[in-house]
Formats: structure tokens, sequence, C-alpha cells
């Protein structure tokens, strides 16, 4: 039920966040590898790319993705979060006097976190791609022409097999772990304190949307040029073995990005990912927390 509980609650903060990922995807890929002044801007910043992507492409294209979306979080963050809270509620969490342990939140954050990405890895790649989709005059990096997530599994499959559909899941993971173990551990850290220091009625809702708050910003700004990596890792064209063209790995994505577009371009799309990853980290974090807590009161 831990499992099923997370899923939907990460479920239900994509279907509100899904347009900030297309945009923060984009974002993201402008400028790739390019001197910043040296190209065309797209997008200038989260508002104007909102504008563009609904004119250009049409309103609906602000929701591309969408079932790869929903699918890979209820599969990464239903074992994320599932798995966490069985450690959560098995008390291994906290130290032999019963106080919660960053340490152990952090470390039991980034074991979830790598289990859940790793294994929805081919349907994050292909959510990048669909995303990245647009038409010519407002296109970044690689166009793929996929014409559904189904589509687009198989026939990756069927031209590089499986190491083709898990191309980029260990560049990948690198994103994840730092995103999972700060996401988890600053909202339990965060909610003990609150508890703690008695700021809201014990069990108020407002104390898990007030860790969750504060744990958006933290993903946030330890995340993102991890995040803008994993992107292009994903998105970059292939050759006929299904290996990248542009990027040997996280570490070399990491590097010619700090070089070629300067510390700034790490963290393009960070006004996109804030806005996208604060709703989601707050709606995701308060639905499970309030699942949970619904389900210990009802359910048993």
């Amino acid at each position: 039920m831990d499992f099923l509980m997370s899923g939907v609650a990460a479920c239900g903060a994509c279907v509100f966040t899904n347009p900030l990922e297309v945009v923060k995807t984009r974002m993201q890929l402008q400028g790739e590898l390019q001197a910043p002044g040296t190209y065309q801007r797209h997008y200038r910043n989260v508002f104007h790319a909102f504008f563009t992507i609904g004119k250009v492409d049409g309103l609906a294209a602000l929701q591309k993705g969408l079932g790869p979306a929903l699918l890979y979080q209820f599969l990464m963050n239903g074992i994320r979060l599932g798995t966490y809270g069985l450690a959560e509620s098995g008390g291994y969490l906290r130290t032999k006097e019963g106080t919660h342990s960053p340490v152990r939140s952090a470390a039991a954050g980034a074991l979830a976190g790598v289990m859940g990405a790793y294994l929805g890895s081919p349907i994050y790649m292909v959510k990048t791609h669909l995303q990245a989709q647009a038409a010519s005059e407002i296109a970044v990096g690689h166009q793929y022409k996929h014409q559904g997530m189904f589509q687009a599994l198989t026939e990756i499959g069927q031209k590089h097999g499986l190491v083709g559909l898990w191309r980029g899941a260990v560049g990948g993971l690198p994103r994840v772990v730092i995103g999972s173990s700060t996401q988890l551990c600053t909202f339990s850290s965060t909610k003990d304190l609150l508890s703690q220091w008695e700021i809201f009625p014990p069990q108020s809702w407002k104390v898990a949307l007030a860790a969750a708050m504060v744990s958006g910003v933290a993903v946030v700004l330890a995340m993102t040029p991890f995040d803008v990596a994993s992107t292009r890792l994903y998105n970059q064209p292939t050759d006929t073995r299904g290996k990248g063209l542009m990027y040997r790995g996280i570490l070399d994505a990491l590097l010619q990005t700090a070089r070629t577009e300067g510390l700034f371009g790490m963290y393009k799309g960070i006004g996109a990912s804030y806005f996208r990853l604060g709703p989601h980290t707050i709606l995701s974090l308060f639905f499970w927390d309030q699942l949970r807590s619904f389900y210990s009161t009802y359910a048993k």
C-alpha cells in the first residue's frame, strides 16, 4: 500500500507540473554547447517560454509527454517514496535515542531514488524526447520524430536493444541520488523540527506543507546542474549502435557545458526548474504524507 500511495501522490503532482517540465526541458537544451550570445534565444524566461510554446506549437504542446511522465512518476516515486516510507515506519531512520538521523535519511533517500530511477530510465528518456519535439522555428536540441511513447520504446528497442533503452541511465543516477537524498532528508528533518518546535498543531497538514516548501528550494539548488546534464545525455543524437555522439557520460556533459556556456550554463532553466520542482516536491510530498496519514487513521 505504501508503494501504491506513493505512486498515486506523484502522479497527482505530475498532472499540474508537466507543462513546467516541458518548459524546463526546452530551456535546458537551448544553446546547447554554444557560447552565450552566439545563438537565438527562443525562450527568454519561463513565462516567455509558456507563451511561445502555446502560440507556435499550440496549448496542447504544454502537456507533451504527459503519458510517459505519469508512468515514470508512478514507477520511480512509487518505488522511491514507498521504500523510504517502509524504512521510516520501520524505525531505521532514527538513532537509539529516538531522534531523526539526517545521515540515515539521506542514505535511504539516495538508495531508494537509485532503484526507482534506474528502472524507470527508458520512460524518462522517451519523455525527454517527446517534450523536446517542437516546430522548426522554436526547436532546440536534437529533434527526434516519435509519434508517442509506445512507438518510441518499440523503435529504440528494435534498433538498439536493451542497451539503447537504458542509454543515459547510469549518467542520470547522480541527478536522482542528489535530488532524492536532498529532498527526503530536508523534508523529514524540517518536519521533525517543526513538530518539536510546535509551530503548528500536532498532525496538522501545515507541517507537511511547510516542510515540503523548504525541501523544494533545497532540491532545486542541489540538483539543477545534474538535471541539465541528464536532459542533454538523454536527448543527444546517437550512432547506429545507440551510442551518444555528443557526450561520453555525466561528467563529460558537465565539463563541456561549464567550459562552453560557463557556470550559468549549468543552471540553465533554473527558474523553470524551481517552478516545476518546487510545486512538484510540495504537492507530491504533501499528497504522500496525507495519504499515509489517512490510511493509518481509517484503513487499519
